[in-house]
């Protein structure tokens, strides 16, 4: 079974330093969810999840079962690793509503994942409790739009960490 590369969040200290304070203000958020979707939408599949919109961030792409269409759907998404296991925050960049792709993970939790050309079968589930809190805590310090994120729906949902396990 192959799967894909891990990324080490506590490796990647230097993203932090140089591209979080580019992107985590106004022009950024604007350039995150307004351009970047665009680009990666057919940059990253083209590339085998090489390359992307915001150039040293870890992006797959995660393919899932519509949960009402039945059809593959593929998202481009920032991940970390923890062992063998692929962690998805499902922040949909601080909007109000959860992001389709988790609906779909919920009615089928197998899904696929691409990165570096590297493809494998996970089954996804969603973390709860203590195990989520810290995932969250960790995708916040990796990645401080997080934070932001968090602040904007605090009222409104918990943001879902989703916890992708290899299948074989």
């Amino acid at each position: 079974m192959t799967r894909i590369t891990s990324v080490d969040p506590a490796s990647m200290a230097w993203r932090r330093r140089i591209l979080v304070p580019l992107s985590n203000n106004r022009v950024g958020y604007w350039y995150l969810t307004r351009v970047a979707p665009r680009i990666d939408a057919t940059l990253t599949p083209a590339t085998g999840a090489w390359l992307s919109s915001v150039p040293g961030t870890p992006l797959l792409l995660l393919t899932t079962t519509g949960a009402r269409s039945g059809r593959p759907r593929t998202t481009p998404l920032m991940f970390f690793s923890r062992g063998e296991d692929v962690i998805l925050m499902a922040s949909n960049f601080g909007r109000r509503s959860h992001p389709a792709w988790l609906s779909n993970v919920e009615a089928d939790p197998e899904v696929t994942l691409l990165f570096r050309s590297r493809r494998g079968r996970y089954r996804a589930r969603i973390a709860e409790g203590a195990e989520r809190e810290e995932l969250w805590a960790t995708a916040k310090a990796f990645i401080a739009n997080y934070r932001s994120y968090e602040s904007r729906v605090a009222d409104q949902r918990t943001i879902a960490v989703v916890v992708c396990s290899p299948l074989d």
